[in-house]
């Protein structure tokens, strides 16, 4: 008996990262999983990786895109015939900037990728969840939810407000027996960190193995979070015994966060 035996979870941006790491962990835990991205070739590749089976499917759709959000719930409700499990995964860093010179729309883009696409996402599941009195929402933050951090404020702002979404969540649907909490990572080993990585360092002047030891370097076990690690706290909080936890952000972080 896995943990989420009879379960059925969306994961947005779930084809790589941290989103595919939680898929598989919640398929190893008797879960049906429902996949997002924008390339469809990649997430059947990702789902066949991640031997799902039938348990596994893709839907196509651009997370910044309120009706595409709409129709990836309303697909795995279709495919499966209900949701219980949400993780708002989807979100990210492209572009450095501090406040004085950060673009109109790069601090646009940076809130429909981060933020606006958790409350859209979360909304439309809910719509699903209440009526059947039971529902798990877990939204991605990040240790940068938690404390501030130069040249990123859009991240930042969007990270700290997510937390604040999931508490209001939390709040509102509590008694329906929807939990909703957040887990916060600090960086962790991903292939996105290997692909975008070494151009990020150059941003700070520094080489990827730089970056990364200065990352550590802030964290009490001096070194990175892996995947796995992010995933054990997500199954946590998705299965029956996480019940009485609600409006929490869990850090993943190595000890980083002062709180």
């Amino acid at each position: 008996m896995g943990k989420l035996d009879g379960k059925v979870a969306v994961i947005t941006s779930g084809s790589t990262g941290i989103g595919r790491g939680i898929g598989e962990a919640f398929l190893a835990e008797g879960a049906k999983v429902v996949i997002n991205g924008r390339d469809a070739e990649k997430g059947a590749r990702a789902l066949k990786e991640m031997n799902a089976g039938e348990r596994g499917h893709f839907i196509r759709g651009d997370v910044t895109v309120r009706e595409d959000i709409d129709a990836v719930v309303d697909g795995a409700v279709e495919h499966f015939g209900r949701i219980d499990i949400l993780v708002n995964n989807a979100g990210g860093l492209i572009k450095t900037a501090p406040v004085a010179n950060l673009a109109d729309e790069d601090w646009d883009y940076a809130v429909k990728w981060n933020l606006y696409s958790a409350f859209w996402a979360s909304r439309k599941a809910l719509g699903y969840m209440l009526p059947q009195k039971f529902g798990r929402i877990i939204n991605i933050s990040s240790v940068e939810g938690k404390h501030g951090k130069p040249a990123i404020p859009a991240y930042v702002t969007c990270k700290h407000a997510l937390i604040g979404l999931t508490k209001a969540i939390a709040k509102e649907n509590g008694t329906a027996g929807v939990t909703c909490n957040a887990i916060c990572p600090g960086l962790v080993w991903t292939d996105v960190l290997v692909a975008t990585g070494p151009d990020s360092a150059r941003e700070m002047g520094l080489t990827f193995d730089q970056m990364v030891d200065q990352f550590a370097q802030e964290t009490a076990l001096k070194r990175i979070s892996t995947i796995e690690e992010v995933a054990a706290v997500a199954v946590l909080m998705a299965s029956d015994v996480a019940g009485g936890i609600t409006g929490a952000a869990y850090n993943v972080d190595g000890g980083t966060a002062a709180y």
